[in-house]
């Protein structure tokens, strides 16, 4: 990991993982508009002004790091590669069947299923898994401090979330919420 980050456009290059954060997000947005809404900004609640800082950080944040990634060169053939190359194929095998499960939970329930029945937000703890193996794969430092801003965002934004999800679903919700861990563990005992 050096001080200077490479920057040299490639075919090789950490876009390769990036992209499949943008297949996700537009494969809901494909899907449905109904089931897109489900997954964003909840309709006719206003942001309060801590939410709209969070969320701007949170485009610039990604945009930047997905336009980097065009020109971050893997480091092919070492080890830093390989573990990288495994993490993203944990956190695309955990985007794929998160999606799965949410387009298919009607769209006035709760999505528990899953991944879900062990972690009430496993789609960000996919995205954090894919951030971490381009960190790691690339050995980019600006890419593990992109994950650390990331899992504080996250950490803001999850208490907002979920209490959009108690006025929507109200307590088939928090019954879940009680079942369920925020990031992950074992289902069935009391959490909150």
């Amino acid at each position: 990991m050096s001080l200077i980050p490479a920057f040299e456009v490639g075919i090789w290059n950490a876009w390769i993982f990036m992209i499949w954060l943008l297949i996700q997000n537009y494969t809901i947005r494909l899907v449905s508009k109904e089931v897109y809404q489900k997954a964003g900004e909840p309709p006719n609640i206003e942001p309060n002004q801590g939410q709209k800082i969070t969320g701007y950080i949170s485009v610039i944040l990604w945009v930047l790091t997905t336009v980097y990634s065009i020109f971050l060169p893997f480091e092919l053939g070492t080890v830093w590669f390989y573990i990288g190359l495994g993490i993203f194929l944990l956190g695309l095998i955990m985007t794929m069947v998160v999606t799965v499960n949410f387009t298919t939970t009607p769209i006035n329930e709760p999505v528990t299923t899953g991944i879900y029945r062990y972690s009430r937000h496993p789609m960000y703890i996919a995205m954090i898994l894919i951030y971490l193996s381009v960190a790691i794969a690339s050995v980019s430092w600006i890419f593990l401090l992109a994950s650390a801003i990331w899992l504080v965002l996250m950490r803001l934004g999850v208490a907002d979330e979920e209490k959009y999800c108690l006025w929507k679903y109200g307590e088939a919700y928090r019954k879940y919420m009680n079942r369920t861990p925020r990031w992950i563990g074992i289902p069935g005992s009391e959490r909150r």
